[in-house]
């Protein structure tokens, strides 16, 4: 554990302010304690805002807190609660992310390799490295804001239709791309497409059986699920309900699809228990060697408070601490999924609605509640608390606004 500086609300290793130093041997200060009452709060509030339900997790070095509102299924009315299973979208992302990374360890894959070495001749530029791919920076248009430019028709036009990847990124192609490779950052999920063409590729083998032999089986994932082209989360599971675009149209059940339209970008099923282990044991160092961690961990910008590594996020807190994770939006599903620098402490927490930008920004306080706890205040240049960056875009079709 690294040497800390004294900061109000620090966790320890996490990236800080410094506020004043202290001898190294007085160690990193407290992780404030988890603001329980304001996470049932943030829930309720997504409640209200049109989630029919919503639920936490925060895994803290042995302790659980958990915090449910709601239902997991409108028709019977059960409760949603932490057993229940859920499509996770776009979180999916730092699993093959990690995949990949765990190649480049075995040497089978070299980060600033251009793609086309390892698929000759899929993509029109041979300076799109793998790192671009992971990074966001390759400039390569996400084909899911065609897709999904009207929401519950381009919902039902895919929802039982099996992609290959290869069709999806030839969808990609046939628009301009977005920037010069490794000019800039912009979210597209076609970048994780390609990514899982990279698995499937080095070790021939599909990317379900690589996430289950890789991590899913080592770290005793029993709800993490990856059934594509099955259209049913087995199990216990919150269903998903997509909101129109309609103001007012009644919500869409969502749960059962093929999630053929995202694949390695967004296809898998999990449990708030079972993302918290997993981004635990990420954090702290058990999944790559240290030095593909540090790949992760080189940030670019990619909006307020915010920056992207190779497959994840980090997120600035108004308290001054960052957490690492990733988003996840899927029709009927919004996931926020983050842990502390160490892993040591983890939030998971979904509500079982999307295309709602109300709810979005609303569950992106969780993160507060968590992680800053209710005493913790602001500090100079940060906003208040509860004033976080208002989220306008999803993971899925990001270049369009969710208000």
């Amino acid at each position: 554990m690294t040497t800390a500086r004294v900061v109000v609300g620090a966790v320890a290793g996490a990236v800080l302010v410094p506020l004043l130093t202290v001898p190294a041997h007085a160690g990193p200060a407290p992780a404030p304690e988890v603001d329980l009452a304001g996470l049932r709060g943030v829930l309720r509030s997504a409640q209200t805002q049109g989630a029919p339900g919503s639920m936490a997790r925060i895994d803290d070095g042995g302790r659980v807190f958990r915090a449910a509102v709601g239902v997991a299924d409108r028709g019977s009315g059960r409760a949603i609660g932490d057993a229940d299973r859920f499509r996770i979208g776009s979180v999916t992302k730092i699993f093959t992310a990690v995949v990949l990374l765990q190649l480049v360890d075995e040497k089978k894959l070299r980060l600033d390799a251009p793609v086309n070495r390892y698929l000759p001749g899929l993509l029109p530029d041979d300076r799109i490295t793998v790192r671009h791919v992971l990074g966001h920076r390759s400039g390569l248009y996400d084909y899911t804001n065609d897709m999904f430019a009207r929401t519950v028709p381009g919902f039902e036009a895919v929802r039982k239709k099996v992609f290959t990847p290869a069709e999806l990124v030839r969808l990609s192609l046939g628009r301009p791309r977005t920037n010069a490779p490794g000019a800039a950052y912009s979210y597209s999920n076609t970048n994780f497409v390609v990514a899982g063409m990279l698995i499937e590729k080095l070790t021939g083998n599909p990317v379900r059986t690589e996430y289950e032999h890789r991590i899913i089986a080592p770290l005793g994932l029993r709800d993490t699920l990856y059934v594509h082209p099955g259209t049913k989360i087995p199990g216990r599971h919150a269903r998903g309900y997509l909101t129109p675009d309609q103001a007012g149209a009644p919500l869409v059940d969502a749960t059962e699809q093929t999630v053929s339209w995202a694949q390695s970008a967004g296809a898998l099923i999990s449990s708030t228990r079972d993302l918290n282990t997993f981004l635990s044991a990420l954090l702290g160092g058990r999944l790559t060697s240290a030095a593909q961690l540090a790949q992760m961990e080189r940030w670019m910008p990619s909006g307020t408070g915010q920056a992207y590594g190779l497959g994840l996020r980090r997120r600035d807190l108004s308290c001054g601490i960052s957490v690492y994770g990733h988003t996840g939006a899927v029709q009927g599903f919004y996931t926020y999924a983050f842990a502390s620098k160490d892993g040591r402490r983890a939030l998971s927490a979904v509500a079982n609605t999307s295309n709602n930008g109300t709810v979005l920004n609303t569950m992106l306080r969780t993160l507060d509640s968590a992680f800053c706890g209710k005493t913790v205040k602001a500090l100079p240049g940060k906003p208040p608390r509860g004033k976080a960056p208002v989220e306008r875009h999803e993971d899925v079709a990001p270049a369009l606004t969710r208000d």
